[in-house]
């Protein structure tokens, strides 16, 4: 395993780390004080400190001029690496810091990516003279400095790959590049249909791994702050179909717990056929409180609008949906609907889910179903309602609004 795949592996975010090795490689040398300082323009920042007395003299996150620093002489070979007294270096000796800290031994390691230019330095020094330091003592400096680098480096690809997926995100949103297609759900009691499932599709993008889909958009989205945006750009397009939809037919929507939970939500529903509209609770994040949700969302169910608790079966944060939420519909996932004409566990499970729902007044939508022999044991138990690639793939727009809503033959 490299370096950067047993850091990748650590604990803890990239200060955490340098911290946890500045930490030991002070501690090892007997400093009062260490730190790791970036160059940034004509300033040193210093990104993570550490010292041996309760007050440190030097604070992590702020600043000073870089040319005034003992980092800067350093880098530039002006100063040696390892001074066993500050004070006994003609350069050191005329800067002020080195009195007024004051320095008394001091070892320094610059920072280098690759051999390149420095870009910071791994500092360690004590208040007093220390005449025991060796050239080995730096040296164990210089391995600390070279894992301080590869964490650093690999913070800095992660933040270039957080900013890529913002930005392929926000520009997303701003082109409005979302297609919408729509799965029809049908019941079983008559084969009449009964609603569609809005589905976003996404433009083919770089930075995604081939085959990607509306999951990592999704998923993207929320890391970098714009999951509420792109799902409400997600509910108005769909939203916007829904006039040309067949009369009487439901259309049903996923939203995050966030996004349900937001005052931004009656403002995307004003003026749209609640009685027409089901919102789909998606298990992909957690519900910080379900009484907020239940007093956000009980207006609009008093006027009409369904719930829906998606993948119900998949994990264990569906049921506790269903239980605190009472929705309209619960949503078996597919995991548990496939093979379950030869499964007995997962035949089991559905029907005493069924059976909870039947007892609550919930209406059972199987997800995923691909035979007719799923079909037909889903019947029998009870499910009320099937979705999936027997009765119907994701279409667009203009062929779900030519469906009949008429019993389908099959």
């Amino acid at each position: 395993m490299s370096m950067r795949s047993a850091l990748g592996n650590h604990f803890g975010s990239a200060d955490e780390q340098i911290l946890s090795v500045l930490r030991s490689v002070r501690r090892h040398l007997a400093m009062d004080v260490g730190f790791v300082s970036e160059f940034v323009a004509d300033n040193r920042i210093f990104r993570v400190s550490d010292a041996e007395t309760v007050v440190n003299p030097i604070v992590a996150g702020t600043s000073d001029p870089l040319a005034r620093s003992f980092c800067y002489y350093v880098a530039k070979g002006l100063m040696p690496e390892l001074m066993h007294d500050a004070a006994e270096d003609p350069v050191a000796a005329q800067m002020p810091v080195t009195r007024d800290l004051p320095v008394g031994a001091h070892l320094s390691v610059p920072l280098r990516h690759d051999g390149g230019e420095p870009y910071g330095t791994l500092c360690c020094f004590s208040f007093t003279p220390d005449r025991s330091l060796t050239t080995r003592d730096l040296g164990i400096l210089r391995v600390c400095a070279d894992l301080v680098d590869a964490i650093l480096s690999t913070d800095r690809e992660a933040a270039r790959a957080h900013e890529a997926k913002r930005r392929r995100v926000a520009e997303a949103i701003e082109a409005e590049a979302i297609t919408m297609v729509f799965q029809p759900i049908y019941r079983t009691a008559d084969g009449s249909l009964a609603a569609f499932e809005a589905l976003a599709r996404f433009p083919a993008a770089p930075g995604l791994r081939p085959g990607s889909g509306p999951d990592a958009w999704f998923a993207d989205a929320a890391e970098t702050g714009l999951g509420e945006a792109l799902e409400f750009l997600a509910l108005r397009q769909a939203l916007g179909a829904l006039a040309a939809l067949p009369a009487g037919v439901k259309l049903s929507v996923n939203l995050s717990p966030a996004a349900l939970a937001s005052p931004r939500l009656a403002e995307a529903l004003a003026g749209a056929p609640l009685d027409r509209l089901v919102l789909e609770l998606t298990e992909h994040a957690a519900v910080p409180s379900y009484e907020a949700l239940r007093d956000g969302l009980g207006p609009l169910r008093r006027r009409g609008l369904s719930l829906a608790i998606d993948d119900v079966g998949a994990g264990h944060a569906t049921l506790r949906h269903v239980l605190d939420l009472e929705p309209d519909f619960i949503k078996l996932d597919m995991s548990l609907i496939r093979a379950i004409d030869a499964q007995s566990a997962r035949r089991a499970l559905t029907e005493a889910l069924t059976g909870y729902g039947r007892r609550i007044g919930c209406e059972i939508v199987a997800e995923g179903v691909e035979t007719e022999a799923e079909y037909a044991v889903l019947r029998s138990i009870g499910v009320t309602r099937v979705q999936g690639f027997l009765t119907g793939r994701p279409m667009p727009l203009a062929a779900a609004a030519s469906l009949p809503a008429a019993a389908a033959e099959r």
